[in-house]
């Protein structure tokens, strides 16, 4: 049998190996805290700097992490327990809103590099050359459904890169669909609603959707996409991205040209049909982001090629449509895709929520070289995706490193909710004699003369059906039977009334009389135009 003394021994050692270890840990944080006391303003809180104990977010050690302070051993609570508190309440706060469309997204992190020359079309710093590489991330998304909805529903994706330039951050936000369902930001709001669920039952309804877009019959266009075999893409590797809108470049001389962007996958278009997306959507409904992350985790990255199309203002009058309408692509044969660069993805984001959830977009983000054109529903989205950013993420939502620039700026934007900005200036106002900040170099933008009444207004070149039907007879034969299916099957729909039958079939019709007559036939509905 061990002796007692044995065992005073023994636990004496222990005792001095404890104390050893929490003095070196000690000596161990003291030197952490040494170094950051240094300079403390260039610290930035992060992980590596994690102290070898528990702490309050403050920084006070915690001694005990398992249990709350009481009166008693069984209670009740003490308001005192500030620990306690502070935990409870970060864990109430740990989700932010979610983005009203786009809630459900990955990200992933790359470069852009130029690979042809276009300096004579535009200034823009980070097309000047080919070879030149620029820092990206991008995020991708559906639309309509929530953040934690499957993805393989069918959906419009979204297609987001941000361009960390050395003139600031450039935001190309578009679809993988090249059109959208309507041209005014007026209807966005309502459009997205009639998407959603029923307000009152919280479930996704056809007849809503069918309902209010046939007051609009630009949307066929649109629809020609979202109930083709585009409707439900393979996964995020293999799909198209566009900007929808169109912008516009200015070079060096001042020379404006519509520009419209078109991102295409190196390894091909997959799309999943309805059988295949409810096998995978049943087995995984986070398939297209673990098939992104693993891909680049395996060193298999995704890679896009840029193109763009390129128009002078002074010919949009030789269109029948209107070149600035979103629910109208531009013809390939008249305006050739031209190429630009390559987009390659080769880093998983480090941390999801700080560098997806937190992730915000701005299509008003542009650079010196691009701008924005009168597209009326970019106009309203310049100002919409701030307003909802700084609803979402807080008033500073561009001082989050994922958001933040990463050339150097200045701005006297001072305070309000979680600004972590350490300014030391005395001079908060411009100009000043005691702040050398000046206003940067002169560059062009668009110098168009503008002129006309104030009213509201449709556009005067709609032109609804033309392009709906011309990619409808495009298509081979199993595909328009597809597409004819899932119009049948959306028309179907419960309390899809009789009069909205008829207005459709009336719009398919317009768009090619085959197709309308084809789904009247087989919904028992006499076409009409």
């Amino acid at each position: 049998m061990i002796s007692i003394i044995s065992i005073n021994k023994l636990l004496s050692l222990i005792n001095c190996y404890q104390v050893c270890l929490i003095s070196s840990l000690r000596l161990l944080h003291s030197l952490l805290f040494s170094l950051i006391a240094m300079d403390p303003y260039k610290h930035r809180p992060s992980s590596a700097h994690n102290s070898p104990y528990w702490t309050t977010n403050a920084g006070a050690p915690v001694w005990n992490n398992d249990s709350s302070l009481t009166v008693g051993t069984r209670g009740p609570i003490l308001l005192e327990d500030y620990h306690l508190l502070e935990k409870l309440a970060n864990f109430h706060r740990e989700r932010i809103p979610e983005r009203v469309v786009h809630a459900r997204g990955a990200s992933a992190k790359g470069f852009f590099e130029v690979t042809h020359d276009i300096s004579q079309l535009t200034c823009a710093d980070f097309l000047r050359a080919p070879g030149v590489q620029t820092p990206v991330i991008v995020r991708f998304s559906t639309v309509i459904h929530e953040r934690g909805s499957p993805e393989t529903l069918r959906d419009p994706r979204g297609f987001a890169v941000k361009f960390y330039t050395r003139e600031g951050n450039f935001d190309l936000v578009g679809n993988n669909f090249p059109v959208f369902f309507n041209r005014d930001a007026m209807k966005f709001p309502d459009t997205i609603h009639a998407f959603k669920p029923n307000p009152k039952s919280h479930i996704q309804e056809m007849w809503r959707i069918l309902d209010h877009f046939s007051h609009h019959p630009e949307s066929l266009h649109t629809f020609t996409f979202f109930f083709d075999d585009w409707g439900i893409p393979q996964d995020y590797r293999h799909m198209e991205g566009s900007s929808v809108h169109a912008y516009t470049l200015i070079n060096k001389a001042g020379k404006v040209l519509y520009v419209k962007f078109h991102w295409k996958p190196t390894c091909g278009v997959k799309c999943l049909m309805d059988d295949e997306a409810i096998k995978i959507g049943g087995a995984n409904h986070s398939h297209a982001t673990q098939d992104l992350y693993d891909s680049i985790a395996a060193g298999n990255y995704p890679e896009w090629k840029l193109y763009m199309q390129t128009m002078d203002p002074d010919i949009e009058d030789r269109f029948d449509f209107d070149p600035l309408d979103v629910t109208k692509t531009w013809p390939e044969d008249i305006l050739p895709l031209q190429p630009v660069g390559r987009l390659v993805l080769n880093k998983n984001v480090d941390n999801f929520f700080t560098e997806n959830e937190q992730l915000a977009f701005n299509p008003a983000h542009v650079v010196p070289g691009v701008y924005y054109s009168q597209d009326k529903l970019l106009q309203g989205r310049i100002f919409a995706y701030s307003d909802t950013q700084r609803h979402r993420l807080g008033p500073n939502y561009l001082q989050l490193p994922v958001n933040a620039p990463k050339c150097p700026h200045h701005n006297n934007h001072y305070d309000g909710f979680m600004n972590f900005m350490h300014r030391d200036e005395e001079v908060d106002y411009f100009p000043s004699r005691f702040d050398p900040a000046r206003h940067a170099e002169r560059y062009p933008i668009p110098s168009a003369i503008l002129h006309g009444r104030r009213e509201r207004r449709l556009i005067e070149k709609e032109n609804n059906f033309k392009q709906p039907g011309e990619r409808y007879r495009s298509w081979a034969p199993d595909r328009q039977e597809r597409y004819i299916c899932r119009w049948v099957d959306a028309l179907s729909a419960p309390r899809v009334t009789y009069e909205i039958r008829s207005i459709w079939i009336s719009y398919l019709s317009q768009a090619d009389s085959s197709l309308g007559q084809k789904v009247a036939h087989r919904l028992n509905v006499r076409p009409s135009i």
